[in-house]
């Protein structure tokens, strides 16, 4: 929001985009010298929407009749002219207040310009509306939309012939081994049995087998074991835990709001449970798309569709009333648009807010087309109940409102002329004299400059300390009435019933906060008192979404037209509805017409972006290694045959993931050995992009921490619920002052599955940042894996390892007791799903005969083979 306190204001920042030679070579020129400045610095604070101190710099003669200070400009007069002594800093305040000051060249060239007679060239106002105009109206056409679609991304997939290698029977392998054939690679054999097994279990649920699971799958000798064993391992609930994690964090799902307050979002775990169970019951991806777009507006809307609208809504927000900060809304758009292009699209849409995408085929135009068809969400609660009974809950308060609401327009009323008093002293005393007449005048005699500069003055309030003390005994005592009043209605409110983080359409000004999450109650009834309308819409009439315009530079302040929503030009086939009417009238079906767009099979990227995704997760590097960019800076398909033909096959299989798992898993290149050395292949290939072995990957942050607790017995496999919140040293939460960690002791109560863990923005769980957690306020394609000594040290000293590592060796003692070799043996079943060699088996019966039990189990926790998928 912006901080104008001075008589004469020229905007918050300064961008500096002309170039100094452009600003030297005249002196009079305003459209390519003096314009740029005025248009990037001036003209927010003293142009069309808003002209503070009633000064407006778009004309010369409106500069000559200047403001509440008289004139800015005195022609062939620089040095007495106020708009050259502020910027040059002759005169307080200097111009501009915030920001970068203007270079020494732009001051040059405005004061040249003024001593020149300070002209305003004839057909300016014409030659920058044509420019905008022509930013406005770029967009692929005829043989630009052609050539733009030669590029691979953008054209729909087809299914190539598979190609022709007789002894291989899976169409996946006989792609990969084409390309192999094409470098002159030699393919590793196939890995062991105990091998696959423990990289099926790791891979598909992210949990260790036990040695009774291992027994039992190498006594399955019958034909199609294998299979059996993927189908048992897609069946378990845990699967849901392991891969709905992957998308949480393309989501970029947390349980604060991040930034500075960091404030705790009590029901966003719903969001999280909803996409493990989408996974667990193999939700179409499709389905899985549009409900998290559009649940709300979906013909078979329910609890479980609105609560996957919490995609939406995953990403950081600020706790700022969003109607007077409206530059806000453009950023949380900004954060939704980059997340369904990057998680979505494989595109960077968001690099298109301010110019024509750099390097892909995305006009300006496309974003704000986009952004069109989400501008109408709102983000409130909704409650879990039965229609009647959200019925008589959302009565029962809003007969508690009317009756708080009337007493504590009684306090305001006694408290009203204390807090203007204080107010007008401060005023008086720290602020200029026009900034006092702006906060005197009556709302309805400001000019639009004054009414912005009294909102943010009235905002810096009094503290409720300071009114306190002021109060004579008599309004002293009828505030400590009425607020007894209010707290014993408070009391009478019904119990607050499961509650939900949903995102609606509506109209966010009249929000009280401007996306509803203060709200408590029904979105579908609480009308905001004294507002001119509702925040969630009532009627009559079908709902009309608030105007969106497509903005100069991306400058929320500078709006040029009203925006019909739309999607990327170059990934639209065909005339895809833009809106899709409903039928109840209550919110505009863009959002569900976006939702169909993104999941309709004549959009050439989803399907391409989400195979890719699933194939980077099994096999350690995506087809295309840059998973969120499929366009022109991102990689190359390293197999773009086997790729479209992955694509197509996805969509005729009904978008399900798990038939994906199932066709990548039963591939000889899944089942080949890591352990594998080849020079010559080496020498072509170094990177392995053509798969002649199996890609070795450490083991995530969670899965590791998940991995020891199972391995200790003391993991508690609970699926689902509210989060839990690890031991955290109070030296660490000390740092920050806001923020949620109820830090419970490390024990049972906390030893659940990672996926469960309270995500914090501001302060990532320790032993998860060690590991590479990816940062939770943006998108995240893949994550980092980093080798670092304090990744040995926490595995060497963490209190939670070192425990473990007394739980295992517990757990020995139970089922191995008195036998020290039998206890090496299961250590290594338990830990790595293998018998020891006989040189391992003698160093660790020397290691606890010298040491102890304790000291073995913890090396077994520390072994490389633990940490890594192989």
């Amino acid at each position: 929001m912006r901080t104008v306190l001075a008589p004469f204001g020229f905007g918050l920042a300064v961008l500096l985009g002309t170039a100094p030679s452009a600003l030297a070579q005249s002196p009079s020129d305003f459209t390519s010298a003096i314009r740029p400045i005025m248009e990037r610095s001036c003209w927010n604070c003293h142009g069309e929407a808003v002209q503070l101190s009633s000064l407006d710099l778009r004309t010369r003669e409106a500069a000559l009749t200047g403001g509440d200070y008289g004139t800015a400009i005195v022609p062939g007069r620089a040095e007495e002219s106020r708009l050259y002594r502020v910027v040059a800093g002759l005169e307080e305040p200097a111009m501009p207040m915030e920001g970068d000051v203007l270079t020494d060249v732009e001051v040059a060239a405005i004061r040249d310009w003024i001593n020149d007679g300070a002209h305003w060239d004839a057909g300016t106002t014409t030659a920058a509306a044509d420019a905008v105009a022509a930013l406005e109206g770029d967009e692929l056409t005829g043989a630009r939309l052609a050539e733009a679609r030669e590029y691979w991304a953008f054209q729909l997939p087809v299914q190539a012939k598979i190609p022709d290698i007789s002894h291989l029977d899976h169409p996946l392998d006989r792609f990969v081994e084409h390309a192999r054939r094409d470098k002159d690679l030699r393919a590793a054999p196939r890995a062991d049995a105990m091998t696959l097994l423990r990289r099926a279990y790791l891979d598909l649920i992210g949990l260790p087998p036990t040695p009774e699971q291992t027994e039992a799958f190498l006594a399955d000798t019958a034909p199609g074991a294998w299979e059996r064993l993927i189908d048992r391992l897609l069946a378990s609930p845990h699967y849901g835990e392991r891969w709905g994690r992957h998308w949480l964090d393309v989501a970029r799902y947390a349980d604060s709001s991040g930034f500075e307050h960091d404030r705790d979002r009590p029901n966003a775990w719903r969001y999280r449970d909803y996409v493990i169970d989408a996974f667990n019951n193999d939700k179409p991806y499709n389905r899985f798309i549009k409900e998290q777009i559009a649940g709300d507006e979906l013909d078979d809307a329910s609890d479980e569709t609105r609560i996957a609208t919490g995609f939406l809504r995953a990403g950081p927000r600020v706790l700022f009333r969003e109607k007077d900060n409206p530059e806000r809304r453009h950023d949380y758009l900004d954060d939704m648009l980059a997340t369904i292009g990057r998680g979505v699209l494989g595109l960077t849409v968001h690099c298109a807010r301010c110019h024509d995408h750099k390097f892909d085929p995305i006009a300006q135009k496309d974003y704000y087309r986009m952004q069109a068809s989400l501008f109408g969400f709102i983000e409130t609660e909704y409650p879990l109940l039965a229609p009647a009974e959200a019925e008589a809950y959302r009565k029962k308060n809003q007969e508690i409102d009317a009756k708080q609401e009337a007493l504590e327009e009684e306090v305001a009323a006694i408290e009203a002329p204390y807090r203007e008093r204080m107010l007008l002293a401060r005023l008086k005393e720290q602020f200029p004299e026009h900034v006092q007449r702006a906060v005197a005048k009556p709302e309805s005699e400001r000019t639009p400059g004054e009414q912005l500069l009294a909102v943010q003055m009235l905002s810096l309030g009094v503290p409720q300390k300071q009114v306190d003390a002021a109060l004579t005994p008599e309004d002293a005592a009828r505030l400590e009435e009425l607020s007894d009043h209010i707290d014993a209605f408070e009391k009478a409110r019904p119990e607050k019933p499961a509650m939900a983080e949903i995102v609606t359409d509506g109209d966010y000004r009249y929000a009280p906060n401007g996306f509803g999450d203060e709200i408590v109650g029904c979105p579908e009834c609480r009308i905001p008192p004294d507002e001119p309308g509702s925040y969630r819409y009532e009627g009559p009439g079908p709902y009309k979404t608030p105007p969106s315009y497509f903005l100069i530079r991306g400058d929320p302040f500078s709006p040029g037209s009203l925006m019909s929503p739309g999607f990327v030009k170059v990934a639209t086939y065909g005339d895809p509805p833009t809106v899709i009417p409903r039928p109840d009238g209550r919110t505009s079906g863009r959002r569900l017409a976006l939702a169909e767009w993104l999941a309709s099979e004549n959009n050439p990227l989803p399907a391409r972006v989400i195979v890719n995704r699933i194939w980077h997760h099994h096999f350690g590097r995506g087809i295309v290694v840059t998973l969120d960019n499929l366009g022109k800076v991102g990689e190359p398909p390293s197999h773009p045959e086997l790729l479209d033909w992955l694509a197509v096959a996805f969509m005729e299989r009904g978008w399900s993931i798990k038939a994906m798992h199932r066709l990548m898993m039963t591939s000889e290149a899944y089942r080949m050995a890591s352990a594998y050395e080849h020079p010559e292949n080496t020498e072509r290939d170094p990177e392995n992009r053509f798969l002649w072995k199996y890609r070795q990957q450490r083991l995530e942050a969670e899965i590791v921490r998940d991995s020891i607790m199972t391995v200790s017995g003391g993991i508690d496999l609970t699926v689902g619920g509210p989060p839990v919140f690890p031991y955290v040293p109070e030296e660490i939460l000390a740092s920050q002052a806001h923020g949620t960690w109820r830090n419970e002791p490390d024990g049972p109560a906390v030893w659940r599955r990672s996926v469960y863990v309270y995500r914090r923005r501001s302060l990532g769980f320790p032993f998860f940042d060690t590991f590479d957690l990816p940062d939770q306020n943006i998108t995240a394609a893949a994550r980092n894996v980093s080798t670092v000594p304090t990744q040995a040290l926490t595995l060497l000293n963490n209190p939670f390892v070192l425990r473990h590592a007394q739980l295992f060796a517990d757990r020995l003692e139970r089922e191995v007791p008195g036998d020290v070799e039998a206890q090496v043996d299961r250590a290594y079943r338990i830990a790595v799903t293998r018998l020891p060699t006989e040189k391992e088996a003698a160093i660790a019966r020397e290691l606890v005969d010298s040491g102890s039990l304790v000291d073995f189990t913890h090396v077994m926790l520390n072994l490389n083979e633990f940490l890594y998928l192989r």
